[in-house]
């Protein structure tokens, strides 16, 4: 079975500067056997209600702005997986969780940037799910609970946010000398996540230090909480990458080794 990975995508400039996670992230895609689709849960498409990405080619949207003019020119030409889309879809029907298709969603750069570190030739087909609005931390691990018998599908599920995420002090922040509520912050996930706890982290922007500053807003944290629900009574939480850039930002990374379902 497929672990689970959770990943901070950090500011946009990730995709032209890797730092630590982006070897980090590529050695990982080579460590495991080829999914036939990697299927990508971002912060960066909110939509009203639940809706999966069909198209069979998505192009690569430059979701941002004010950044150096090579990011803009940066593509990752990947195919879709629309007969997977449709499968998942009806997944989610036979669970009571509707959702609806839309082929024209390209990939926003909460997927397509960690993704060229993780499948740099682009030889895995993705797919996107939206975060619905109003959707927090609960309702995503349930999302993912309803999802973790979505067999025999060989289908790397990916968690797309920010560990933290603060953009008020990333825009006002010179440096990378990591604020310590960032890391403290960090590592009281990283105590609960390796100590099999997830119903801790699921809670933690009403239980860790520093949440409300870590994360104002909640949407970077919540795909944390997707991927747990999916993973279950993980086997083994593995933290991929421990490194904070721009002083606020966490980009650690997270896998999970999933508990065998019997199939």
């Amino acid at each position: 079975m497929f672990p689970t990975l959770f990943v901070s995508h950090g500011a946009p400039t990730f995709a032209i500067d890797p730092g630590i996670a982006g070897p980090k992230l590529t050695a990982y895609g080579k460590s495991i056997p080829r999914p036939d689709a990697v299927i990508v849960l971002s912060p960066h498409w909110q939509t009203n209600g639940l809706v999966i990405s069909s198209g069979a080619a998505p192009e690569t949207i430059h979701d941002f702005y004010g950044f150096p003019a090579a990011l803009y020119s940066l593509q990752y030409s990947v195919n879709g997986a629309p007969e997977l889309a449709h499968h998942l879809v009806q997944h989610l029907a036979d669970k009571a969780i509707p959702a609806r298709l839309e082929r024209a969603r390209g990939l926003d750069h909460g997927a397509w940037v960690p993704l060229r570190y993780l499948f740099p030739h682009a030889n895995v087909p993705v797919m996107q799910i939206s975060l619905p609005l109003n959707w927090g931390s609960h309702e995503l691990y349930q999302l993912g609970v309803a999802l973790s018998d979505f067999l025999p599908h060989k289908v790397l599920f990916v968690g797309s946010g920010s560990l933290t995420h603060n953009l008020y002090e990333f825009r006002g922040n010179a440096g990378d000398k990591a604020a310590p509520y960032a890391a403290e912050f960090s590592e009281w996930i990283a105590t609960h996540l390796l100590n099999q706890d997830p119903g801790k982290v699921i809670q933690a922007l009403e239980l860790a230090p520093h949440a409300k500053r870590a994360h104002p807003t909640d949407e970077h944290f919540t795909p944390l909480s997707f991927v747990l629900g999916i993973a279950g009574g993980y086997q083994k939480a593995t933290r991929l990458v421990n490194e904070i850039r721009h002083g606020v930002l966490s980009m650690d990374a997270y896998s999970f080794d999933r508990a065998s379902l019997g199939a």
